[in-house]
């Protein structure tokens, strides 16, 4: 049986980070020929990433087929956009992957033969890194932790740019624009397409990294058929497109890292054996991601949207970070300096505010009946695997496209905003949700016997039989496999 050695690069920060572990996972346990080498790059901001590799490299959980190396950080000019700074930084790790890449295909000290170097997985912000498969004349597939619509607009939209039949930043101030895309079955309003193709100073890098997603070998999606099967099905037939793959939904239900922590906290006990104590579907989950955060002004309508609904709640509640600055939220020492006088005493014996959140522990518990969510894609898995509906509210990136497509598209959530938008670096521009709105959203995704909590019960079902063995995501990944190291 010939053996074979993939490389993984997954993107910077805890999000693209976990997923690509659990999928390295899903693959190694899939098919024993294979083993996997990560290459680690480590954002200077973000200091939980190094924490959770060497957690990684300890545990029992990790097959001894998967090995991590942490790569030297590179040079990054301080002071710039972030897609810059992105940019700039993935691009200056690729000789260290190319010196971590040599290392791995050649003889060790004692003349063992490393197994043959298959392929890379590289993640969607890493195109820059086909460059070094190209090098050593294997294969690159993308991993795209997005979903399938997302991705269909992507590509969508930078070939037509390429064809100068449609340039989306004229879209920018034109927010009743609607257009037909192929990977949606609705058309798709301006207003929810992620910013980066609305900024005439980002669209070009975005679409660069989108161009070279037709250089590889094929696309694997996180994402399964049952959920997305419009969307999937649009890619056949298109030209320059690579194979896609559905292969998710791909998990981390072990740690918890999707709200930007690494678990274990000695708060998490607390705040279980506080759910433990409620009533099954009660409790409303408020969590924005790893990035999320609100000023005091619109913390305080929050606040007043909680207390007048009645409903039980935890709260995740993070510091934002300095203005202008690139970083990560914060915790807060006094939950009293942002909240409504009194909010706490008040709301004592309902609910719960806390800074990071076991986000999947939270979800996973039987008192959790709703979830207030950012959306991102990693989140709306998790809720879907879970069975709890989303009440949306996005901030950046794709959030807004995703939002769109689990309220219009899939009926899976409903609506406290689609379009909600801030700076991700400065946190200005953004508009300010009223209590009457959250209240509303927060009585809707709490509603019993709704369509949406049993579609979403319904949708979970399929989501863990796409895993199983015969499931669409298993053969589809078995497919990808085969292709690769036939």
């Amino acid at each position: 049986m010939n053996k074979a050695q993939l490389v993984f690069v997954p993107g910077p920060g805890m999000g693209h980070l976990a997923t690509t572990v659990e999928f390295a996972k899903f693959i190694v346990n899939l098919d024993d020929r294979l083993s996997i080498t990560v290459l680690v790059m480590n954002l200077p901001f973000d200091h939980k990433v190094g924490a959770y590799i060497d957690s990684l490299s300890a545990s029992t959980s990790i097959p001894e087929t998967i090995k991590f190396i942490n790569l030297p950080q590179g040079n990054v000019e301080k002071g710039v956009r972030p897609m810059n700074f992105l940019i700039s930084f993935i691009e200056n790790h690729k000789p260290h992957v190319r010196d971590a890449v040599h290392k791995l295909t050649h003889s060790d000290s004692a003349g063992s033969r490393s197994p043959r170097l298959a392929g890379f997985f590289i993640d969607m912000f890493c195109t820059t890194m086909i460059d070094v498969a190209n090098e050593f004349g294997v294969p690159a597939y993308l991993f795209y932790t997005s979903n399938a619509g997302c991705l269909g607009l992507m590509l969508h939209f930078q070939g037509l740019r390429d064809k100068h039949e449609l340039d989306t930043t004229e879209l920018k101030n034109d927010r009743d624009a609607e257009l037909a895309v192929p990977s949606f079955s609705n058309h798709v309003p301006a207003r929810v397409f992620p910013d980066v193709i609305l900024d005439e100073n980002r669209v070009d890098d975005i679409f660069n990294f989108v161009r070279r997603f037709r250089e590889t070998k094929g696309i694997l999606v996180n994402t399964f058929a049952e959920l997305e099967s419009h969307a999937v099905s649009s890619f056949s037939g298109r030209d320059r497109t690579p194979i896609v793959y559905p292969v998710g939904p791909i998990l981390n239900l072990d740690g918890d890292v999707s709200n930007g922590g690494s678990g274990g906290s000695d708060g998490n006990a607390d705040i279980i054996k506080w759910l433990d104590d409620q009533p099954d579907s009660s409790v409303v989950f408020l969590c924005f991601g790893s990035m999320g955060y609100f000023g005091e002004s619109q913390v305080q309508e929050i606040a007043r949207a909680l207390e007048n609904s009645g409903y039980r709640f935890v709260w995740s509640l993070r510091k934002p970070p300095p203005k202008d600055n690139i970083a990560m939220p914060s915790e807060y020492e006094d939950f009293k300096e942002v909240l409504p006088e009194e909010f706490l005493d008040r709301t004592a014996e309902k609910g719960k505010v806390i800074g990071w959140a076991p986000q999947v522990a939270i979800l996973s518990h039987r008192a959790t009946g709703g979830f207030v969510s950012h959306c991102g894609w990693n989140s709306i898995l998790e809720s879907i695997w879970h069975g709890v509906p989303i009440a949306t509210w996005p901030f950046q990136a794709e959030q807004q496209l995703n939002a769109f497509g689990m309220v219009r598209e899939l009926g899976l959530a409903v609506e406290i905003k689609l379009d909600f938008k801030r700076d991700l670096t400065s946190g200005n521009n953004e508009m300010r949700v009223s209590a009457e709105e959250i209240e509303d959203g927060l009585r809707k995704v709490m509603e019993h016997d709704s369509d949406v909590r049993k579609r979403t019960k319904e949708m979970s079902e399929k989501s863990r039989e796409a895993l199983m063995k015969g499931g669409s995501s298993y053969f589809s990944l078995h497919r990808a496999i085969n292709d690769l190291i036939a």
